[in-house]
């Protein structure tokens, strides 16, 4: 009897002694999302955790898939919704709240959920950026204004994402709506209807396939993407060029704040763990990376910039801004409106 209670005692305490299995965190993000293998492992080697991704199309894409599998949550934590579609989300009442304690390192103006269920992460501007080799081999001039975007000489130049699907081409429709205000900006984008518009469904089709200034392939020299695309095209060359092959059009109302967020996905069975990630993307270490991986700012102060970053990236000085309420208010009409004068 001693022996045997000698010997389950040792098996307890090999049992005790074992390596626990890591904890998988599943985190479902648009496609744009990017952060260092060497980040993510950091975070994993510090919680004994495996974490996986689960890309799911553009913002608009992904937060329609997180709606739709709420009752059966597809992932623990749901990043890249942003305050274009922040109200949607919340209305769906898809996260579970969380307070973070690194909130007190984020500036109030981002902190736009005072339930703590989005929380963010980043920021950025949307805005028209252009293929300098373009204009100056065709020697014409770079468009300056929304309004010059209609003009006859740049007629099927512009090719923008469509704003159902896709946060970008959100954000752009948004920018409109400020500048030439409800209902007038639908007679702009039947103007830009008939000076040949092209839409695509998401920011990766846009910048990769039909811009000509990324890959030199596309027929369009002028898309919505982001005033970071300087700084972009420049950190992600093999060979670092002089200058960055594109520019941003900085006029008034052409570029619209975007500010993206961060979520623990009701229904988790990893809450702890989703947490302690969430706290791990408003670290430093997590927001110092993302500049050169998402090429976004970090919404945490103080953080150091890449170089070329600073160089490059462009800030615009009348960007359009519109509140949460009125973006919650008439964000599904503006997108309806749009669909039936653009693609119908």
């Amino acid at each position: 009897m001693k022996r045997f209670l000698l010997f389950a005692i040792f098996l307890l305490l090999v049992a005790a002694c074992a390596p626990q299995q890591p904890a998988t965190l599943t985190v479902m993000t648009h496609d744009s999302f990017a952060a260092s293998d060497s980040v993510i492992k950091a975070f994993e080697q510090a919680n004994n955790a495996k974490v996986t991704f689960i890309k799911s199309g553009d913002a608009g894409a992904a937060l329609n898939k997180a709606i739709l599998s709420k009752d059966a949550p597809l992932a623990d934590v749901f990043y890249g919704v942003d305050n274009t579609f922040l109200s949607r989300a919340l209305a769906a009442g898809i996260y579970q709240p969380y307070d973070s304690p690194a909130l007190k390192n984020i500036p109030a103006e981002f902190q736009l959920d005072s339930s703590n269920q989005a929380l963010p992460v980043d920021q950025s501007y949307v805005c028209v950026v252009y293929d300098k080799a373009y204009f100056a081999s065709h020697n014409l001039a770079v468009p300056q204004t929304l309004e010059d975007l209609v003009k006859p000489e740049y007629k099927g130049l512009l090719v923008m994402e469509n704003p159902a699907t896709s946060s970008p081409g959100l954000v752009f429709l948004l920018a409109t709506v400020k500048h030439f205000g409800d209902p007038n900006y639908l007679g702009y984008w039947k103007n830009l209807r008939q000076n040949s518009l092209t839409v695509v469904d998401g920011w990766e089709t846009a910048y990769y396939t039909n811009f000509s200034g990324s890959s030199g392939k596309g027929a369009q020299p002028l898309v919505v993407s982001y005033a970071t695309d300087p700084a972009a095209e420049v950190m992600g060359a093999q060979t670092p060029p002089a200058d960055s092959p594109v520019g941003v059009v900085l006029g008034p109302d052409t570029c619209f704040q975007q500010i993206e967020f961060v979520g623990i996905l009701k229904g988790t069975k990893e809450l702890a763990l989703a947490q302690k990630f969430v706290d791990f993307m408003l670290s430093a270490q997590f927001q110092a990376d993302m500049p050169g991986q998402m090429y976004v700012y970090p919404v945490v102060p103080n953080i150091t910039l890449p170089d070329a970053f600073t160089k490059y990236a462009q800030i615009p000085s009348q960007p359009a801004t519109l509140t949460p309420g009125e973006i919650a208010k008439g964000r599904d009409g503006w997108i309806q409106a749009w669909t039936d004068a653009v693609l119908h």
